[in-house]
C-alpha cells in the first residue's frame, strides 16, 4: 500500500459510538430492511419503505445508510452476527478444525437456504458494493472471519492460517452466489467447502513444525 492512501487511511477518524436511542433505531431499520428483502428479495427494499416500517424519517434513514447497498450489506453483517450467537450457543462437534469449519458454514449456509429472498438480496448488494461500502463490506468479512475462527478453535492464528480462512470466505460467497444463480446445487456446496475446509488442517499442520 502506497504511503499516502496509509497515511490517509490511519488519519481516517472513527464514527463516535452510537447512543442507545441511536442503536435501538438502527436495530430497527436494519430489521426492516431484512422484513422487506425476505418478502421480495433486493427489488422490494425501497429506502422510503423501510423509513415508514422502522418508523423514521426518510432523511434519518439516510444518515444511517446512505444508499440501499449499503443497508443491505450491513444487514448481511447484522444476520451473521446472529448466526454466530446461533453458533456459539451450539457449537460444531467435528474432530478437526476442517470439519468444524465446514459444520458452521454449510449451518450458516442452510440458515440463508431458510430465506433465499433475503439471501439473494444481500449477495447482490455485496455484489454491487463499491469502495464507498467498505467499512460495511469490511465488516461482513470480519464477522465471517469470526465464526470461522470460532470454528477452528483459534485465538492467535498465523498469518497462512489467516490466508486459509479468506480462500475460505471467498468460497463461501462464491458458492452462494453460483447456488441463488441455479448454477449449482446444495450436495455441489457442500463439496466445494468441505474440499476448502481442507486447507486448514494443512495450514495447522506447517504452524506446528
Amino acid at each position: 500500500m502506497p504511503a499516502e492512501a496509509s497515511s490517509a487511511r490511519t488519519a481516517t477518524p472513527a464514527a463516535p459510538p452510537l447512543t442507545e436511542r441511536q442503536e435501538a433505531r438502527r436495530r430497527r431499520i436494519l430489521r426492516a430492511s431484512a422484513q422487506l428483502a425476505s418478502r421480495g428479495g433486493f427489488d422490494a427494499v425501497q429506502m422510503r419503505e423501510v423509513a415508514e416500517s422502522s418508523q423514521v424519517a426518510l432523511g434519518t434513514l439516510y444518515r444511517y445508510f446512505p444508499s440501499k447497498v449499503h443497508l443491505l450489506v450491513a444487514t448481511m453483517q447484522d444476520q451473521l452476527e446472529h448466526m454466530h450467537g446461533t453458533l456459539r450457543k451450539k457449537p460444531p462437534t467435528g474432530e478437526t478444525a476442517a470439519e468444524r469449519v465446514a459444520e458452521t458454514l454449510m449451518r450458516a449456509f442452510r440458515a440463508l437456504q431458510r430465506e433465499p429472498h433475503l439471501a439473494d438480496a444481500m449477495v447482490r448488494a455485496l455484489t454491487f458494493a463499491d469502495r464507498s461500502v467498505s467499512p460495511e463490506v469490511d465488516q461482513v468479512s470480519r464477522q465471517t472471519t469470526a465464526i470461522i475462527l470460532d470454528a477452528m478453535g483459534l485465538d492467535d492464528p498465523t498469518p497462512a492460517q489467516l490466508s486459509a480462512v479468506r480462500v475460505i470466505e471467498h468460497t463461501w460467497h462464491s458458492a452462494l452466489i453460483t447456488w441463488l444463480s441455479g448454477r449449482a446445487s446444495i450436495a455441489q456446496v457442500k463439496i466445494d467447502i468441505e474440499t476448502v475446509c481442507r486447507l486448514i488442517d494443512l495450514t495447522t499442520s506447517d504452524a506446528r513444525k
